[in-house]
């Protein structure tokens, strides 16, 4: 069974449709990349598994998306998001403290513990490859910390309450070289517990951490499949001429 699916997948914002008739299962404990050029639609469908375009003034939504079969649509937006957690382009840690800013999930979701979550903290912080730099400074703001440790964070936050995939919109854009090789390694390693989407314009990127990658061109999703396949022997010109660096 997939862990995240769209049958004939239709959106529109407004006038303007940005995903047509998209089809696409996703496996768990896996990584996922959807790459194309800008304004494909990639981040669109990113956005659709945990209902963030529901934010959108005019956005129409038809077809199946379904999380563990079960349709995302009929889910209580919050329950949702508590299962799909997301990482966006640029570090947005809260203006709190390291610790208070992984903590902070947890006091949302409720019933735990004061010790309860010092250890979740630990935890989370430890599955983004952080706590080695920070347990020393728990106390400090988390705006101290660097481009990367900040990335680091908020993806500790993100798996702090526990979901079971993580949508990541191109997590390491903004990072430096060093940076993004450990945002690339971490992402390596979750996969062993998460089901793991990233969006992402670098093709380097996506060849070293994905299982499989979604080509997407115009709304369309034009090839999906096993990453080294479509890297080196894809089936469609276009993903040909994409990957090659003769369009986008």
């Amino acid at each position: 069974m997939f862990k995240l699916e769209t049958r004939n997948a239709n959106l529109w914002y407004g006038e303007k449709q940005a995903l047509k008739n998209i089809s696409i299962g996703i496996e768990p404990n896996s990584v996922t990349s959807f790459i194309g050029p800008s304004g494909c639609g990639k981040s669109t469908l990113l956005r659709c598994f945990n209902r963030m375009n529901d934010l959108i003034e005019n956005t129409k939504i038809k077809g199946e998306f379904l999380l563990d079969n079960t349709d995302i649509y009929d889910m209580d937006v919050y329950e949702l998001r508590k299962k799909v957690g997301m990482v966006f382009q640029k570090p947005n840690p809260f203006p709190k403290s390291i610790f208070e800013n992984v903590a902070y999930g947890l006091r949302i979701v409720g019933g735990k513990d004061r010790n309860e979550i010092k250890d979740k903290v630990e935890l989370s912080l430890k599955n983004a490859a952080l706590w080695d730099e920070v347990n020393g400074i728990l106390n400090k703001p988390a705006l101290s910390l660097s481009g990367g440790q900040q990335q680091r964070l908020c993806i500790a936050r993100t798996l702090a309450i526990e979901p079971t995939v993580v949508l990541m919109d191109e997590p390491a854009s903004a990072l430096d070289p060093i940076s993004t090789s450990k945002i690339e390694d971490l992402i390596y390693e979750l996969k062993q517990k998460f089901t793991i989407v990233i969006v992402t314009h670098n093709m380097q990127q996506a060849a070293r951490i994905s299982n499989k990658t979604a080509f997407f061109y115009l709304g369309e999703l034009i090839e999906f499949d096993n990453t080294d396949k479509m890297f080196t022997n894809p089936q469609n010109e276009r993903t040909q001429n994409y990957v090659t660096g003769r369009f986008g």
